[in-house]
């Protein structure tokens, strides 16, 4: 199971997706749920270098 949790409000955005498809499907929709969130980051990304003075980004990696 995939879960997303969106939170919204006072000018925050916070979203967290979390967990694995264990389906049938061959694992098609966890590989778009994934695409779909790493292009949004790469996207906010490349948004932030070509304006720096406007929007920051900071992506942080964590291991378990």
């Amino acid at each position: 199971m995939i879960t997303i949790r969106a939170r919204l409000g006072d000018g925050r955005t916070q979203i967290e997706v979390a967990g694995h498809e264990e389906h049938a499907a061959g694992g098609r929709v966890c590989a778009a749920v994934s695409a779909i969130t790493q292009t949004a980051l790469l996207g906010l990304e490349q948004v932030a270098q070509q304006h720096p003075d406007l929007v920051s980004i900071q992506i942080i990696q964590e291991t378990t």
